[in-house]
């Protein structure tokens, strides 16, 4: 199991690091919520682990299938809800490029349904993932 230490550096800025490369990633309070705004904030970064999820389990179902997605997007819109605060709902917007049949476009519709963030989050919050064009 890989461990990543998050700390509090004070200002609702907290640093992650990623243990076995050093990767450091920082989030901030958004403005809308008393922070500075300066880099993503944790509930984004939810949305981002949602959608490199996604195209990452597309990416395995695409390479089974002799086929690659590079150039794959996912933009990803995210609802926040109050009383409590709260991720109110998500929208990941697919764009994949080239041309796939039925069977191999439901493969890939299927995997991004079956990415583990999506899976874990087990919460009653409306998570809608669309193919465009």
């Amino acid at each position: 199991m890989i461990e990543t230490v998050v700390s509090y550096e004070g200002g609702l800025r907290c640093r992650a690091e990623h243990a076995e490369s050093g990767t450091v990633v920082l989030t901030d309070a958004p403005k809308d919520h008393h922070g500075q705004g300066g880099s993503f904030s944790p509930s984004e970064m939810l949305s981002v682990s949602l959608g490199s999820c996604i195209l990452s389990i597309m990416g395995i179902a695409a390479q089974s299938m002799g086929r690659d997605i590079a150039g794959a997007t996912a933009p990803i819109a995210k609802e926040m809800a109050d009383a409590p605060r709260r991720i109110g709902g998500i929208s990941v917007a697919l764009r994949v490029p080239g041309d796939f049949d039925a069977r191999q476009r439901a493969k890939l519709e299927g995997a991004a349904h079956a990415c583990p963030v999506h899976n874990v989050l087990g919460i009653d919050v409306p998570i809608s993932i669309a193919w465009i064009g």
